[in-house]
């Protein structure tokens, strides 16, 4: 079968300059801003089991001349991001579930 999916995967690193592996599940981009909805990925199957579920959303913003991932500070924002990540996903699944 044709079913060949790659996950589009990104790595960021904290102020303690550990790495932590995501990956992107969804892109946001409107009058606001560019924003991703990251899942975190383990390396330890255990974590990943461990694991609640959620999802991080994360605004683009320009430092220093250079494109950086920062989490999204603004409540409102975050729950309206939420919100239209949330229908997307809702969708995305529909769809999959409707294909079997």
């Amino acid at each position: 079968m044709g079913n060949e999916y790659k996950p589009d995967l990104i790595t960021l690193v904290d102020e303690d300059n550990v790495e932590h592996n995501f990956e992107i599940l969804d892109t946001i981009e409107n009058e606001k801003g560019v924003f991703y909805a990251l899942y975190p990925i383990f390396d330890n199957a255990q974590e990943s089991v461990e694991d609640s579920g959620e999802y991080y959303i994360m605004e683009v913003i320009e430092e220093n001349g250079e494109e950086q991932l920062a989490e999204v500070e603004d409540e409102a924002l975050l729950d309206e991001l939420a919100a239209v990540f949330e229908k997307h996903f809702e969708e995305m699944f529909d769809d999959v579930d409707e294909e079997e």
